[in-house]
């Protein structure tokens, strides 16, 4: 099966050697977002609630570039820098999804690029 590259210019560009998204088949496998603000490339202002939203926007991007949305994502996976943050996901996360919510994990990290303190990917299904 071939692989399609996902890439739009509403979302951060890549930072390393990766792509925004891959398509294979009607599944698409989102890369982590950082709360990367798209024109400047530096991570958003405010607290860790902005820098939330900026990241389920910046996958909102990667999702509507490859031909879905938030709602299209299967599993989601949320890292942070302080667990305590979760509570603020979850709030947040509710702006953006409604059920059935995807599958989700949180995971507890030491750091992440740029002191993110958020960073998020999933894996999206297209109908």
């Amino acid at each position: 099966m071939s692989k399609e590259i996902i890439s739009t210019d509403q979302a951060p560009q890549a930072i390393g050697t990766y792509s925004q998204a891959v398509k294979v088949g009607s599944t698409v496998y989102l890369s982590g977002q950082i709360p990367l603000v798209p024109d400047t490339m530096e991570i958003v202002e405010g607290d860790i609630e902005a820098r939330i939203h900026r990241v389920f926007q910046n996958l909102q991007a990667v999702c509507k570039a490859a031909g879905g949305d938030l709602s299209d994502i299967v599993k989601l996976n949320v890292f942070l820098t302080d667990l305590g943050n979760f509570p603020v996901v979850n709030k947040v996360m509710a702006e953006y999804f409604a059920e059935p919510y995807p599958a989700r994990a949180a995971i507890g990290v030491a750091a992440l690029p740029k002191d993110a303190g958020v960073e998020m990917d999933g894996v999206m299904e297209l109908g």
